[in-house]
């Protein structure tokens, strides 16, 4: 017996012509085709009026934080936040709802928070003196701490921290509040509410320390599901995590047996530069533990640099007007060694990489790994390219190397920061730099995401970005992609992109249930209003995960 039916649908399959009407049996696609086909077979099942709207293949966000992400759904958004006054207005109201916060923390403040200079300890001192306070950037790789901040974390003296952190010290020997990277962050995180353990899985790719109490895990396991009942809102289905320990992997393993795992998620191994290669073999067992149709691991992440913001990010030259390359994380050898081992033993990479060293050294160590291991169907990424070597573009292809991109990363789609990004680049870089028109037709294969927490994982925001056509200035190109190409990004090529292809992305009988039907035909929709459009039906292995309107026909 069908259990669901959606009817007057503009159902874009992703497998051949689009269609009307699709039902849903035992937790897969029964059927697609023409209303008076699918009506034939509804029998006593729910039956769902899309009214003209898009169906199609439930949305996979292929870059998540998706611990972190649900816990700053609680913290302070200072988007949109400039000048003393106004951050001061927003941290004081913020600041009197929350009394017994040890550190009151905020997101998504920007590097330009005071205009023509990023935030100092004394700014922030000025906007809160008396408890501490401190501020991450709408990368994470950046945070900003007051002096009640820094003396509780005990950097105010500073700190020796791990290569490619820095705690900005200032010309009196004291730290100016501006902190750099994990090394840097980790010490003031473990005073957020969560103690930090939502970001243990990007910080240290390890379990918190001390081990979390029964009713530390009880907190965190409510905030991953409140995470996922946010992205199920979305029409999210599938979720590509980007840090990853043990500790979230159990949480998410008991929300499965709960039946409250509402997108499939993968979960990888983070290997940070400072771990040994031995520890590889917890990827080996995070894969063989878990490994179902909701919840699986068979992937490590790793960092080879930071982000072109605060200079971090790996430079062929130096940034304009400095002798600064950024440091990569992983020396040449040690990075190919890894990654050799890594593919030796079937995994999947994935390695963040923003500056064009950083790029061309990942897919060296790719080439490396291919050469000692005999070439694979391996599939290994690179996250972000926000700058690029125009030599490199064609390897991307050659190796069969994923682009994994963020349309809402890109100035492209917000013209008004190209002056600001303009100045950390050199005017070569440019043509090439947040390439993914580029790399999508040079033969690579490219799949969208948002970074959640970086930008919020609201996906037709990041489908705006990649489809609407932006003025650029100077030698900036233009990236922007078709309105298909961009939701194949966030389905059918998410799919191919975690070896799945086979069973989901794609609306065909036989195939999984993860369907999402949005509120207004997608096609209809101007480029630049697609932000608007919301997912109104989102089923996850033919469960309803969200519903937003009850047009249900019996």
């Amino acid at each position: 017996m069908t259990d669901l039916v959606i009817l007057n649908g503009k159902v874009l399959t992703f497998d051949g012509p689009d269609a009307e009407a699709l039902a849903i049996k035992g937790g897969l696609i029964a059927a697609v085709g023409t209303n008076a086909e699918i009506r034939a077979m509804a029998g006593a099942a729910r039956v769902f009026d899309a009214q003209g709207s898009t169906v199609l293949p439930g949305f996979i966000d292929s870059h998540v934080h998706l611990f972190q992400g649900a816990a700053e759904l609680e913290y302070l958004d200072l988007t949109g936040v400039f000048g003393l006054d106004a951050l001061t207005r927003a941290v004081r109201a913020y600041a009197a709802e929350r009394p017994d916060d040890v550190l009151l923390y905020a997101y998504a403040a920007s590097y330009h928070a005071m205009g023509d200079r990023s935030l100092t300890r004394h700014d922030l001192d000025d906007v809160l003196p008396d408890r501490p306070f401190a501020c991450m950037a709408p990368d994470c790789h950046t945070a900003w701490a007051n002096t009640r901040a820094l003396e509780l974390a005990g950097l105010l003296q500073g700190k020796a921290v791990e290569e490619g952190s820095e705690v900005v010290m200032g010309a009196d020997g004291t730290a100016t509040g501006e902190l750099r990277e994990a090394g840097a962050l980790a010490p003031v995180m473990k005073f957020t509410p969560l103690g930090g353990r939502d970001m243990e899985g990007s910080m240290t790719g390890a379990d918190p320390i001390p081990a979390p109490t029964p009713a530390q895990r009880a907190i965190d396991k409510a905030v991953l599901e409140k995470g996922l009942r946010h992205c199920a809102s979305r029409g999210i289905t599938g979720l590509h995590n980007m840090d990853g320990n043990l500790y979230q992997l159990e949480l998410l393993a008991e929300l499965e047996a709960e039946d409250k795992l509402l997108c499939r998620t993968e979960v990888p191994l983070h290997l940070k530069h400072t771990d040994p290669l031995e520890r590889l073999e917890e990827a080996a067992y995070m894969r063989q533990t878990y490994a179902s149709s909701h919840l699986w691991s068979s992937r490590v992440k790793m960092f080879i640099d930071g982000v072109i913001e605060n200079r971090t990010a790996f430079m062929l030259q130096p940034y304009p007007g400095t002798e600064n390359r950024g440091a990569p994380l992983f020396s040449d050898a040690h990075f190919k060694e890894v990654c050799t081992r890594a593919d030796a033993m079937e995994l999947q990479i994935s390695v963040h990489a923003c500056g064009d060293a950083g790029v061309r050294r990942t897919l060296d160590a790719y080439e490396a790994a291919r050469r000692a291991n005999g070439p694979r169907d391996s599939r290994h990424r690179v996250e972000h390219i926000e700058t690029v070597s125009a030599g490199d573009i064609p390897r991307f292809r050659e190796l069969g190397v994923i682009a994994s991109m963020q349309p809402l990363h890109a100035p492209h789609s917000s013209p008004e920061a190209i002056p600001e990004l303009a100045s950390l680049l050199h005017n070569h870089q440019i043509p090439t730099a947040f390439p993914s028109r580029t790399l999508r037709k040079s033969g690579a294969k490219v799949i969208f995401s948002t970074d959640w927490p970086v930008v919020p994982v609201d996906v037709m925001a990041t489908i705006q970005g990649a489809v609407a056509r932006q003025t650029l200035p100077g030698g900036w190109q233009d990236q922007t992609h078709s309105l298909r190409q961009a939701l194949a990004a966030y389905t059918c090529d998410g799919a191919w992109a975690e070896f799945n292809e086979h069973r989901k992305g794609r609306l065909r009988a036989g195939m999984m249930a993860d369907v999402v039907v949005m509120d207004c035909d997608l096609e209809a929709q101007p480029a630049d209003s697609l932000s608007t459009a919301q997912a109104v039906l989102t089923i996850c292995g033919g469960h309803v995960t969200f519903e937003a309107r009850c047009e249900l026909l019996f």
